[in-house]
């Protein structure tokens, strides 16, 4: 999913990590569990398009229990996710990793969401630096996912189960940095944000 030439525009200091299902495409209580399933929300591909053009590593942290679950093969999987970066790259965004889960929630393992394995791995795996980096979910778990692995800001999008998870985290006390309609609004807000600020949470 890498080669040189895109890597030199990204920057580690400055990774968004993005859920998939709900923010960048439609989810579905079935799963999605083939190519044919998986759909692009609107502005998905430009709000890629932004972050790319803005220095921003993309990283993809999606909890699959599709895998677990016997919904669909692991080659199947990687079929879904080579069409979804294949879309990005043809309109001038980039993926430069996509970590997932495959287990059940009762498998109880450090990598699904919102426990924070997928993300410590990434950035051990690019020398990220977290405090700077920001999470975008449409779910309870992508926030405090965000918060366990020590991401500097979340950003909640209303897209998905977005208007519910808000609702469940005001009931906890927690509070996303913004929330915003979707990803393309989320990714409008960071990269201006991150001119004003100097991204600093």
């Amino acid at each position: 999913m890498k080669n040189s030439e895109q890597n030199q525009r990204v920057n580690p200091k400055k990774t968004v990590f993005i859920d998939r299902d709900g923010v960048i495409n439609r989810d579905s209580p079935d799963y999605i569990k083939c190519r044919e399933e998986f759909h692009f929300l609107p502005g998905s591909l430009e709000a890629f398009r932004l972050l790319h053009e803005n220095g921003f590593m993309a990283i993809v942290v999606t909890n699959q229990s599709v895998i677990g679950r016997k919904f669909t093969t692991p080659e199947e999987l990687r079929l879904i996710f080579a069409k979804m970066t294949e879309a990005i790259d043809s309109s001038g965004g980039h993926v430069t990793d996509i970590m997932f889960c495959p287990h059940l929630p009762s498998d109880q393992c450090h990598c699904r969401k919102p426990a924070p394995g997928m993300i410590l791995d990434a950035r051990d795996r690019h020398a990220i630096d977290l405090s700077t980096s920001v999470m975008i979910g449409d779910s309870v778990k992508d926030i405090e996912c965000a918060a366990n692995a020590g991401v500097g800001r979340a950003v909640l999008v209303r897209t998905g189960n977005g208007k519910k998870a808000l609702e469940k985290l005001l009931e906890k006390g927690m509070s996303p940095v913004h929330v915003a309609d979707d990803l393309l609004d989320a990714v409008k807000w960071l990269i201006s944000n991150d001119r004003t600020h100097g991204g600093n949470p």
